[in-house]
């Protein structure tokens, strides 16, 4: 076997692409959604088809720009190509903050399920403590190689689709129609209570752009990243839509916001079968594996985009270097502090879903900035395709693309704490990602004058 064969054999195939899509985008961000929106009520149902024909619009517009441009950063390298490098870093240093203030949210509501077994009175200091045990695991496994960071990442996508396939099938014979009444528990108008709880729901979808953004570690990129892109969000669309009507349908909502039912799933699984608590361990133990899975995913995530940016000089050079293992150890290690950090910031003064809900709706702000920036590099491409005489698609693409834009607008409009008093609460996402922005402005002034210059765009395909 040649070198290059072996380092190939090394990269994700499609099924290892679609698992990292599938697990990326399935952590505990579905699992605990019950939980952060029962004060909004069943409406939360609505807002999820809404976001879901969103995300796919999104897996859609990812899936047509990575056959054009198989790039490695996926967004960032979009904006960078067609907009040029201070877009390309302002991109790049948003989606890094989505990444690891997204393993802080992932890991913040996988504690919930953690301590369905350990620390049930939910005592802050041990409730970080276990956070932190979340995130350095999938940090020292993605430090240990891609192969065994794949490995993990394939099997943990496996283990949680049993309680979202069982809660999506069997839940649906247990759901009770007085449950969904009333609809609309947030106090505020209809529109604005979908809106409240679509900026929640798009968490559980960030990671339709995984595979485009890990394209260096992906096999046939141009083939089996967008397959993977349209297989995995169709796959976590279906089953987060059934079990989500599942669980709001079978525990009423007053029952899922109380903070000793956190782990929503669980609650339902033990009140559909009425008989003890071990089918709520049952699904309590595999969203703790899924977590898990997520958190390696994004770890991996994590660290490709400033690799990519610091190939193009847009990071600093630390983040561009890999380790005897073949990973970029530096952007593991940083993200993996930060979002430690994050977490624990968000648990002061705070507790329950309103520390789940900040990160959440932080990184739905600075994630719908590369994904608009994404669709607007579509839009400038396709409308030179067009000057060329080159329009195969044309209407799909740019259709796509503008309600990805809209999305993109939408969901940052909605992200606020609306159920909150106090005002820092409120527009608390806002001063987190506000506050992760200006940590950008000196490494910004520190590489601008080393950047490269952005490639060429290839033709359509």
């Amino acid at each position: 076997m040649t070198a290059v064969t072996e380092k190939e054999a090394s990269k994700l195939g499609l099924p290892q692409a679609t698992a990292l899509i599938l697990g990326t985008i399935i952590g505990v961000g579905i699992f605990n959604l019950p939980y952060s929106l029962a004060s909004i009520g069943p409406i939360s149902i609505i807002a999820m088809a809404l976001t879901t024909f969103g995300a796919l619009m999104l897996a859609l517009m990812f899936a047509v720009l990575s056959r054009r441009l198989p790039a490695d950063g996926g967004p960032y390298a979009y904006a960078r190509a067609a907009f040029g490098n201070g877009i390309g870093f302002t991109n790049a240093w948003s989606y890094w903050i989505t990444a690891w203030a997204g393993n802080a949210a992932i890991v913040t509501g996988w504690v919930f399920y953690v301590e369905y077994f350990i620390n049930k009175d939910g005592k802050t200091i041990w409730s970080i403590v276990i956070a932190l045990v979340g995130l350095v695991v999938p940090a020292a496994i993605n430090l240990s190689g891609v192969k065994n960071m794949g490995a993990v990442q394939l099997w943990t996508t496996v283990i949680k689709f049993i309680p979202l396939a069982i809660m999506s099938t069997a839940g649906l014979f247990f759901i009770s129609t007085e449950n969904f009444s009333p609809a609309n528990l947030s106090g505020d108008s209809d529109w604005a209570a979908i809106g409240a709880a679509m900026a929640i729901c798009l968490f559980s979808y960030l990671g339709v752009e995984s595979a485009a953004v890990a394209a260096a570690k992906v096999r046939d990129p141009a083939r089996n990243i967008p397959r993977a892109t349209v297989f995995g969000t169709l796959g976590a669309a279906v089953v987060y839509l059934l079990s989500m009507i599942a669980v709001f349908g079978t525990v009423p909502s007053a029952v899922l916001a109380e903070d000793v039912n956190k782990a929503s799933y669980s609650v339902a699984a033990n009140t559909m079968t009425g008989s003890g608590t071990w089918a709520g361990d049952l699904v309590a133990i595999a969203v703790v594996i899924s977590g898990l899975g997520a958190l390696n995913g994004w770890t991996m995530i994590c660290a490709e985009v400033p690799l990519a940016a610091a190939k193009d000089g847009v990071f600093p050079a630390i983040f561009g270097k890999l380790s005897r293992r073949g990973v970029p150890a530096a952007g593991i290690i940083a993200s993996t502090s930060l979002a430690a950090v994050a977490m624990v910031i968000s648990y002061a003064g705070a507790s329950g879903a309103t520390v789940f809900n900040t990160l959440v709706l932080m990184t739905g702000i600075t994630a719908a900035i590369p994904y608009g920036f994404s669709a607007l590099a579509q839009l400038k491409w396709r409308r030179q395709d067009r000057r060329l005489g080159s329009t195969p698609r044309f209407a799909r693409d740019v259709t796509v693309a503008v309600l990805a834009l809209v999305f993109s607008i939408f969901f940052v409009w909605y992200s606020r704490n609306t159920g909150a008093d106090e005002w820092y609460v409120v527009w608390g996402p806002f001063l987190m990602a506000g506050g992760a922005f200006l940590l950008g402005i000196p490494v910004f002034l520190a590489v601008r004058n080393r950047m490269t210059a952005p490639p060429p765009v290839p033709p359509y395909q």
